[in-house]
């Protein structure tokens, strides 16, 4: 029994072995973690491209919303100037009478048209701050006021003249009842310009040889790098008389016999306001205000200006008349002025 205890004590029993570790998990699920994440990003940028599009597409109706009634001019039931019973209309012309702008005929005319018609207006007043410009437009608005003047004899038109009514602005003013000035102002220059530069004698200091080919002899008329021929100096004299001439017969039918004819009065001088007035070019001083009061008895004032609308704008932003700008460049060289 003793030896048997001794046998136990002296070989104990090994210690228990160890719990086997659990096997290592995969190195990493990275691929899986990496498809989620790209798949989370992906969708969150759906999302926002979604939110996106909804404001810009809300943008974009709003923009063809307003510029369809800027375009076709919508108003409010009992907006229209009618309401407001009797008043003096109003129309600005301000800057250069070109094609475009407040000085075209296809916005004054319109804007004339519309005051005329107007049941509530009893005068109408045409403010003019303008260098003068194209012999055309102007010739079309004098066209349509003496049409309109013969169409409502007892609505009168004046023009208030700003700063400065010169060329064709005085062509424009002529075609009125009666001219209105501030003693300052700037009146007449009635002549006529065509003005551009020549290149010929610079070319050949540098060495530049023009190859120009034609057409028809005289399709290089007024070419700024060929010479002027005496010919086409005669031809473009000729038209520029032609169109002078046209011009006096305008001031002289809208003015008649209150025009003090000078012989410097068609030379392309211009005067000041009072001496227009001397002269028999403008009737008397006065603004906006004080004609509306004072002369045509009815001092509210409705503007009837024709402004350029959104699509307009949108439309030149764009670059619709990028092109143009050059064609414009060369045509101005050989097209006359009234400025």
């Amino acid at each position: 029994m003793s030896d048997q205890t001794s046998d136990h004590d002296n070989n104990p029993v090994p210690p228990a072995a160890p719990p086997a570790a659990r096997p290592a998990a995969p190195a990493s699920n990275w691929e899986r973690e990496v498809l989620e994440k790209l798949v989370f990003a992906t969708l969150k940028e759906q999302k926002a491209a979604r939110r996106w599009g909804i404001f810009f597409k809300a943008v974009t109706l709003l923009v063809v919303i307003v510029g369809l009634s800027a375009y076709f001019d919508f108003s409010w039931p009992g907006s229209d100037s009618d309401t407001l019973g009797r008043h003096t209309a109003l129309i600005e012309v301000e800057g250069a009478i070109e094609s475009e702008g407040s000085g075209s005929a296809g916005v004054v005319i319109p804007a004339l048209n519309k005051a005329f018609s107007d049941s509530g207006s009893v005068a109408v007043v045409l403010h003019i701050n303008s260098p003068g410009g194209s012999p055309v437009q102007a010739g079309m608005i004098v066209d349509e006021m003496i049409r309109l003047r013969k169409g409502y004899p007892g609505k009168p038109l004046y023009v208030v003249v700003d700063e400065i009514c010169a060329s064709g602005c005085y062509y424009i003013a002529a075609g009125a009842d009666r001219i209105y000035v501030n003693k300052a102002s700037i009146v007449g220059s009635i002549g006529v310009l065509m003005d551009g530069f020549g290149f010929t004698g610079a070319m050949e200091k540098l060495g530049v040889e023009r190859r120009l080919l034609t057409a028809g002899e005289n399709k290089g008329f007024m070419d700024p790098f060929s010479p002027l021929s005496e010919k086409h100096k005669q031809h473009a004299q000729a038209m520029l008389n032609e169109i002078h001439e046209q011009f006096i017969q305008v001031v002289r039918n809208g003015r008649g016999k209150r025009l003090k004819e000078t012989p410097d009065m068609f030379s392309g001088l211009f005067w000041t306001g009072a001496k227009a007035i001397d002269m028999g070019l403008a009737d008397a001083y006065g603004t906006v205000d004080s004609v509306a009061r004072d002369v045509v008895k009815a001092e509210d004032i409705v503007d009837y200006t024709q402004h350029e609308g959104l699509p307009e704008r949108v439309l030149k932003k764009f670059g619709a008349a990028m092109g143009a700008g050059a064609m414009k460049s060369a045509v101005d060289a050989v097209r006359p002025n009234l400025r």
